[in-house]
């Protein structure tokens, strides 16, 4: 607990660059990367296919990266990717990330604690079944909530350890594959196909690998907290993506060595029966393990990170001013890290995630190409200003974001028109309420 009194209107700056760097780790490794091999591997049918998926999402999510990078380096403040909009598009194309980022990222916590209750439940003696797990979903939502609403300092201790911890148990694991398995039954051992059953499955099963890659949006959010950010925005967001990027590819290739293609295509949990394949069934439990560490510590990274674009909303006016305001004594954003734990118990009570990737990736990655598109907006309207970072291959590295990302979304609009449509009516539904808040707020203005 932070009990230094605090009289800034500005949240403290208390991360390193080594903290910063493990909420960028950790808020991209969580559930995604133990959950979506099977969707992949079915949606593209090859091996080589799969490797090309995962270099691609690798890729794009380096590009956001890269171009966020210098984003967060001018306007190192929190709220992240709502700032980057307000400040290259006007306040109403912030507002709209914030209207969409409000609808979707509380079900991002409920849907990663209910798959840590999944695995914690055999091992509490509890009944399988959301009814039996949703005390356990509610219980790890209520601590993330309680502990970053109380300490940044303690919260970013507990990301770097959880950090590090599944960081290494992934490395472990493909080490051991690689070590144990006998590669002449893997995938691997077969001549490798590099053509995707079709262009548009490929294309689908990117928004899986998007959603196990994303992470960079929320951690900028936390660019208000960081110290020294001109330099250690651009460090942690560089070198934690490249982290994830190395061990995703690493660990993709292990399962791959151990298992045959049908066995990955066929798997709920491909990290539990790659490790059953040489350790049996204590193997397999210590998987449990490693999966309830790795979704506990991407809770914890969005309850640290996703609170700030509500409280810089609050700051702005764009939402209720009480959620704008700074803890006096913990020095943290209590009521919006409230807010939003609260609103994750409400989506706790759905009993079915299985869209919540798509939903991430089609509602809020168009926001981060939007963003991208505001570097090469804000260097032709703020030419002049302080750039501690200037994006790596600028103007094709964001061009190359933006360009990838909507055509993703093209391709849904094609192969998911309904799911697709209706994030896209969701955001267009943000236009009206946007004019009905800022016409009560100004009436409000008036009659005080």
């Amino acid at each position: 607990m932070d009990s230094k009194s605090l009289t800034s209107d500005q949240l403290p700056r208390r991360l390193g660059v080594f903290s910063a760097a493990a909420v960028v780790v950790g808020a991209i490794i969580g559930s995604g990367i133990f959950g979506v091999t099977a969707e992949i591997a079915n949606g593209v049918g090859t091996v080589g296919a799969m490797a090309l998926a995962w270099l691609t999402g690798g890729l794009i999510t380096l590009c956001l990266a890269w171009s966020m990078a210098e984003l967060s380096a001018m306007f190192p403040s929190a709220g992240g990717t709502y700032v980057y909009l307000r400040e290259a598009f006007g306040p109403m194309m912030a507002f709209l990330f914030g209207w969409i980022f409000l609808l979707f990222a509380p079900a991002g916590w409920a849907g990663i604690a209910a798959i840590f209750s999944r695995y914690a439940a055999p091992m509490l003696g509890v009944d399988p079944g959301h009814d039996h797990e949703y005390p356990i979903t509610i219980a790890i939502i209520a601590v993330v909530t309680v502990t970053n609403a109380l300490s940044v300092t303690f919260s970013s201790r507990v990301q770097s350890a959880t950090t590090v911890a599944k960081a290494l148990a992934l490395f472990g694991l493909a080490l051991a594959l690689f070590l144990l398995a006998k590669g002449s039954d893997g995938a691997l051992a077969a001549p490798i196909d590099w053509r995707p059953t079709s262009i548009a499955g490929f294309g689908t099963v990117l928004v899986a690998v998007l959603w196990a890659y994303d992470g960079v949006g929320p951690f900028c959010a936390l660019s208000g907290e960081v110290k020294d950010p001109g330099r250690s925005l651009p460090i942690a967001l560089l070198v934690g993506v490249s982290i994830v990027v190395v061990l995703y590819m690493l660990i993709n290739a292990a399962y791959l060595y151990a298992l045959p293609l049908d066995a990955v295509k066929a798997s709920k949990l491909v990290a539990g029966d790659a490790a059953q394949s040489i350790g049996g069934n204590t193997a397999r439990q210590a998987i449990s393990i490693l999966v309830m560490v790795s979704t506990f510590g991407a809770v914890s990274a969005l309850g640290l990170t996703d609170p700030r674009v509500f409280f810089a909303m609050g700051r702005d006016g764009l939402f209720f001013r009480s959620i704008g305001v700074i803890h006096p004594r913990f020095g943290t954003p209590a009521r919006a890290v409230v807010l939003s734990g609260v609103i994750a118990c409400l989506y706790a009570w759905r009993q079915e995630f299985d869209q919540l990737a798509a939903t991430f990736v089609l509602g809020l990655w168009p926001f981060y190409a939007l963003a991208v598109a505001g570097v090469i907006v804000l260097r032709r309207k703020r030419p002049d200003q302080p750039r501690p970072y200037r994006t790596f291959g600028y103007p094709v590295v964001p061009a190359a974001f933006v360009a990838a990302t909507f055509l993703i979304l093209g391709n849904a609009l094609i192969t998911s028109p309904v799911s697709t449509g209706m994030n896209i009516g969701l955001t267009l539904l943000g236009i009206p309420v946007y004019f009905i808040w800022k016409r009560v707020t100004r009436s409000h203005a008036e009659a005080g």
